[in-house]
């Protein structure tokens, strides 16, 4: 049997990037998916790539931007699967700016799509996830270290992400419910876009990876939340993982 055979996952920003990652390993695992992201075309595609995989998924336009269109997620999900037992919080928006030039509306948007939204996502997944849910929320080792310039403000928001995580895992363990963090560093597409545009870029930030690469958002990110989510883990709650080839923390 399949680690998650039976499960229904709710991943936002599933669409591309880790998400995608997260939903193709998860469908491999066994679970059925719901995935949101704001572009329907890029939804579409990664529709049709789980069903060609065999998965079952729904798939919701949606920016996670929007309060009621997180209530409408949530509501569709359960509608369509009868219930949720995981929710991956992993869409936001990622700021790049000197502090100085930070303005009020980026900042308002960063904290909006991002430790805003997965926490309303958290409250409102709550419900279903009693028992035996679990929630992975994914952070940044920019939280915790200077990986890129001009991520000021993705770090505050990532580390107000690690700090709802590790209150939730301690207050929701008595109704059954696992919180984790992940920081991850892959390659999707908007990573890819960035440092194809930068050679200089790529290879310096490699080089800061101890394993020397990027990681895979399927192969290497992918099955850490399989097994985050799964019955082999049920003894983790309130950690904070780095899936970054050891860059987060000095060598």
């Amino acid at each position: 049997m399949k680690s998650l055979e039976g499960k229904v996952a709710l991943i936002t920003g599933g669409s591309r990037g880790i998400g995608r990652g997260v939903a193709l390993t998860l469908v491999s695992e066994g679970a059925r998916v719901a995935i949101c992201g704001r572009t329907g075309a890029t939804l579409e595609k990664t529709r049709e790539e789980i069903e060609q995989r065999g998965g079952e998924v729904l798939a919701i336009e949606c920016d996670v931007a929007d309060r009621e269109g997180r209530i409408r997620l949530v509501e569709q999900t359960v509608e369509h699967f009868g219930t949720i037992d995981i929710l991956i919080n992993n869409a936001a928006l990622v700021p790049a700016a000197p502090l100085l030039e930070a303005d009020e509306a980026t900042i308002d948007a960063a904290w909006e799509t991002g430790p805003k939204a997965s926490l309303h996502l958290m409250q409102l997944c709550h419900p279903h996830l009693k028992g035996n849910g679990a929630i992975v929320n994914v952070s940044s080792g920019a939280a915790i270290a200077d990986s890129l310039p001009d991520r000021g403000v993705y770090a505050a928001v990532k580390s107000a992400l690690n700090a709802f995580s590790r209150h939730a895992a301690n207050e929701w363990a008595k109704d059954g419910i696992r919180v984790n963090t992940i920081m991850p560093i892959a390659r999707s597409e908007n990573f890819a876009a960035l440092l194809d545009s930068d050679p200089e870029l790529e290879r310096s930030f490699s080089e800061r990876i101890p394993l020397g690469r990027l990681g895979d958002c399927e192969s290497d990110i992918g099955p850490a939340v399989a097994f985050l989510v799964g019955p082999a883990s049920g003894y983790i709650t309130g950690a904070i993982i780095p899936l970054d080839g050891g860059s987060s923390y000095p060598r």
